[in-house]
């Protein structure tokens, strides 16, 4: 059974729905399908854009089925990212970021022990723009807020889940520190 005639639809929904996608179980419930009718769907839908020549394609990341880009359209993409009128993350953002990544859940304290400076707008800017979120309280005296990454993050970097996160060199403590500032630089680029 083809279910092709629904795939406007569900184009439609994941359109809708944007950078963060949607959930099997949301699109059963909006689709009114069962779940072998929605994966039928989402997999002839992805075949569709896989056949033509089309700048989208059907993935699912992190758990949730998006509209994405093409990995080969990546070259205009970053140009448009790096024009002056589009702001991307500071050094310093990207620099919280993958200290968050790595050794989440982490406190702002604990952040700016690993970069030796203050760190609050940084922090403040990643939580603004939902690629952090508080995820809990430290169990010590004023109970600080601690970080960890949310799906957002996991959607905008490809990663299905932090596991893919690429691996830290065996180096001492400090070094450690070094390579994730530069992995603040890697995540950047890719």
């Amino acid at each position: 059974m083809t279910l092709l005639p629904i795939a406007g639809a569900l184009e439609s929904i994941l359109f809708a729905a944007g950078s963060d996608g949607l959930r099997t179980d949301e699109l059963i419930e909006i689709l009114q399908l069962d779940r072998g009718q929605v994966l039928s769907l989402c997999q002839e839908l992805s075949d569709r854009y896989d056949k033509q020549p089309s700048g989208l394609q059907l993935v699912e990341l992190a758990g949730h089925w998006k509209l994405t880009t093409r990995p080969e359209h990546a070259v205009y993409l970053e140009r448009m990212a790096t024009s002056p009128t589009i702001s991307g993350l500071s050094q310093a953002a990207l620099e919280v970021l993958a200290i968050v990544a790595y050794r989440q859940p982490i406190s702002r304290a604990d952040i700016e022990s690993v970069r030796g400076v203050q760190s609050d707008r940084a922090v403040a800017t990643l939580v603004h723009r939902r690629m952090i979120v508080e995820v809990g309280r430290q169990e010590s005296p004023g109970r600080p807020i601690l970080y960890g990454t949310t799906d957002y993050f996991l959607h905008t970097f490809g990663l299905r889940n932090l596991s893919e996160l690429p691996p830290l060199p065996d180096e001492p403590e400090p070094l450690q520190d070094l390579a994730l500032f530069q992995l603040g630089d890697t995540l950047a680029r890719d």
